[in-house]
């Protein structure tokens, strides 16, 4: 039985393959090398949405562009997570892991360094590259290396900086953003990574699989050029202002991009009808469980996208708040998830998937209109509270959508189904800041202003608030008993 697992956690994890087994004595130490990656991946993720405001004001840019710096590393997750066990597999996972380090590093020299908008979006891009293979890879290590017995204290010792940099990140960066500088947050880096890939090259084992799977080159092109090209332009669309007598000829890169991406990856859906081993398997989507945690992920983690990009903007820009004050505020959501990790499992074996995913999905939407009700003068208790409560039941949709997600998909096809998620959300990450950016910019255009206001961050949280909402129309198509052999529902009512 698969138990439920964090958001991103189960989506990037490969099936073990035979390979060297690490001594006992070095599980605990192998696992901190990885985690070490891991929490610098977490940490900039979660820092830099409290620094957006600071970031935009230096570089001169409008607030709203900078949904660019999301989207470009998003993206290059999608793109670069599907080949990441097969380039372990093909370089060896030290290689590539100690590789994925260091590229992640000098990237956030890059971004630490940026000049302008441009050079900080292609730095988070290659930071992109470098996270597509850290995770993934890291993880395999651990899968091919670890004995079986020393797996539930590894992976209990891997998950800690899941939980412990979101919480920490938001008033870090808040504090080095108000009292240093916005660059700073990346110069965090630095250290951790130098000393992570110090570790990965000591103590790292060379793990490989036995036999490597062909690689799907023409589908790998398709697919990653296809869904740059139409996130992309659906960011870009995000930059007109709605009723602009220069519209359509403003619009028309967007437009033009958004086609040529759907184009390439039509392309890619009759390629991978006809080759052995596609890069994406679409017909995982004929399993039932699967699809919905698919479709009905998708509405959810586009609402959850975008509060990243809207509550410190909102808190800094809309309030006139620090973003050391900002930080203080956000970082209640993940410790909200962290609690979530104690209860998840018995809720789901209580009312089981479907009863779970229609009932949170209600809670989770509501906390999100919630936001939307936020104001100046919002005392920080009730502020934190909403953010504390909402971080429990999106990381309970989270883990619930993870797990269903897997409880059906046979073990040899484990690992295109892990792709297949990963690059699903991923997307949906993107998309949501896109769509929360696309949501600020009409809403002052409707009035006829260049500035945000708090008003617009208001409408923006009703917008997604109802978005998250619509993922009910594909949770009711969900057996009773859906996932209740992973869930243990039936067996707790007795059947």
């Amino acid at each position: 039985m698969r138990r439920p697992d964090d958001e991103n956690t189960e989506a990037r994890a490969a099936p073990p393959a035979t390979a060297p087994v690490a001594p006992a004595t070095s599980t605990r130490v192998l696992t901190l090398v990885v985690a070490s990656a891991l929490f610098m991946e977490s940490l900039v993720s979660t820092v830099i949405a409290t620094s957006l405001a600071a970031m935009a004001a230096d570089l001169a840019v409008d607030p709203l562009t900078l949904k660019l710096a999301f989207t470009a590393y998003f993206v290059a997750l999608a793109i670069f997570i599907p080949i990441s066990g097969w380039m372990a597999d093909r370089f060896g996972a030290k290689t590539v892991f100690a590789a994925a380090i260091a590229v992640f590093t000098l990237s956030s020299v890059g971004c630490a360094l940026a000049w302008d908008l441009v050079s900080l979006v292609t730095g988070r891009f290659c930071q992109g590259l470098g996270g597509a293979m850290m995770l993934p890879v890291g993880r395999l290590v651990l899968l091919r290396a670890i004995p079986k017995r020393e797996m539930v204290s590894a992976m209990a010792w891997l998950s800690i900086p899941t939980l412990f940099a979101p919480i920490v990140g938001p008033p870090v960066g808040g504090f080095i953003t108000t009292y240093y500088h916005w660059r700073g947050i990346f110069w965090l880096n630095v250290p951790v990574g130098l000393v992570g890939l110090a570790l990965a090259l000591a103590l790292v084992p060379q793990v490989r699989a036995e036999q490597t799977r062909p690689m799907d080159w023409p589908g790998f092109f398709l697919c990653g050029a296809g869904l740059a090209l139409a996130i992309f332009g659906f960011t870009l669309l995000g930059n007109v202002q709605p009723g602009a007598a220069a519209w359509a000829a403003e619009a028309l890169p967007g437009f033009a991009m958004m086609a040529a991406g759907a184009a390439l990856l039509v392309a890619y859906v009759r390629h991978a009808r006809r080759t052995p081993h596609p890069l994406v398997d679409l017909s995982l989507l004929s399993i039932a469980t699967l699809r919905v945690s698919i479709v009905a992920g998708v509405l959810f983690r586009v609402a959850v996208g975008a509060i990243p990009f809207l509550l410190p903007l909102m808190l800094q820009v809309g309030f006139g708040m620090s973003a050391f004050r900002s930080g203080l505020l956000t970082f209640a959501s993940a410790v909200g998830a962290v609690t979530m990790k104690l209860t998840a499992a018995p809720i789901l074996r209580r009312f089981g998937f479907r009863a779970s995913l229609i009932g949170n999905t209600w809670l989770s939407s509501a906390l999100i209109l919630a936001m939307a009700f936020f104001t100046a003068h919002t005392p920080a208790a009730v502020v934190i509270t909403v953010l504390l409560v909402g971080g429990f039941f999106r990381s309970l949709q989270f883990t619930s959508l993870n797990t269903l997600g897997y409880a059906d998909v046979p073990g040899e096809r484990l690992s295109s189904a892990t792709s297949l998620v990963a690059v699903t959300q991923q997307l949906s990450l993107a998309a949501g800041v896109a769509v929360a950016a696309m949501l600020l910019g009409a809403s002052r255009a409707v009035e006829g202003r260049d500035d945000l206001l708090a008003v617009d961050f208001q409408r923006a949280f009703v917008a997604i608030g109802v978005i998250s909402l619509a993922a009910l129309l594909s949770y009711r198509t969900l057996a009773v008993d859906a996932g209740a052999e992973v869930s243990g529902h039936r067996r707790a009512a007795g059947s």
